[in-house]
């Protein structure tokens, strides 16, 4: 078992490594998108402020489809109840599609929850939340999206927390053909965001800080003065070019990983929509499907 998960890895790093991975500056891969005056840099580290002003968030200044996106993040610390940070990937549209990290503050000593999220043509609905098996307000750690033709993969630290899988052969929609921009940002949230709403965002303790730093992005760029049929054929593998991202040992998790996710469901996931039967009296087609 060792040996095959030391080669999958091996053979992942060396794939990356003939892509273009983009470990940048902030500036170079991301701009700020509103609330200029609540950024601070401090070095190679960018800081979100949240007040009883404003929150403040960036995106980024191309759009991509597929492959890997990734940021290191030190959440708010103490009292960070009512806050929400989120880190995310967008289309544009009302049928637009979206992979969603957001990270629910709570009251100190209390556990910090991420929710996620999946928007397929306008279509959200697919939450599912868990508690981080770390703090992660005293040091930073690496959230990822990985995207290709077969799956979308979570990751925290490099341990998956999600998959979703191409079902179109069950006839459901799968997001490939809308290049998607990255975000972050931070802002109040306290009718929903803590404990369902009972606790509220207490400004005494403001301003709440995120801090961000190695902004990476390998992935296929995607012009806006390009139609979107055009970026999606470009972004596919052909016999003239290939993408790492498309090679067929990443259309789904390797053992160890799937080892790693079915931990995380069973240790740390606190929420399903799968299992939420108030809110869904007929399970979810991908629910009954999926594998994970």
């Amino acid at each position: 078992m060792a040996v095959s998960v030391n080669l999958f890895l091996s053979f992942f790093v060396a794939l990356v490594s003939l892509g273009l991975v983009s470990s940048a500056k902030f500036e170079e891969l991301f701009q700020p998108s509103w609330a200029m005056d609540h950024f601070m840099y401090e070095g190679e580290l960018l800081k979100l402020k949240l007040d009883n002003f404003s929150g403040a968030g960036f995106a980024s200044k191309s759009k991509y489809m597929f492959g890997k996106v990734s940021i290191q993040i030190k959440l708010v610390e103490g009292d960070s109840a009512g806050t929400v940070t989120a880190f995310y990937m967008s289309s544009d549209g009302p049928n637009h599609n979206e992979f969603d990290f957001e990270f629910l503050g709570n009251t100190t000593g209390e556990p910090y929850s991420v929710q996620t999220n999946v928007y397929v043509n306008g279509v959200g609905n697919r939450e599912q939340r868990l508690n981080l098996w770390f703090d992660p307000t005293t040091e930073f750690h690496s959230y990822s999206l990985f995207w290709n033709q077969r799956q979308v993969v979570f990751l925290v630290d490099e341990t998956p927390i999600r998959v979703h899988t191409n079902m179109e052969n069950k006839g459901l929609p799968f997001p490939k053909d809308q290049a998607m921009g990255v975000y972050s940002s931070i802002w109040n949230a306290d009718d929903w965001a803590t404990q369902g709403g009972r606790v509220k965002t207490d400004w005494t303790h403001a301003p709440f800080i995120a801090t961000y730093k190695n902004f990476e992005i390998d992935g296929c760029e995607c012009p806006v003065t390009v139609a979107a049929v055009d970026n999606a054929k470009k972004c596919v593998s052909s016999a003239e070019k290939r993408y790492w991202w498309d090679e067929p040992t990443l259309s789904e998790l390797n053992v160890h990983q799937s080892h790693q996710l079915l931990w995380v469901k069973a240790k740390h996931m606190v929420y399903d929509y799968c299992t939420d039967t108030a809110r869904f009296p007929v399970m979810p087609t991908e629910c009954v499907h999926h594998r994970h």
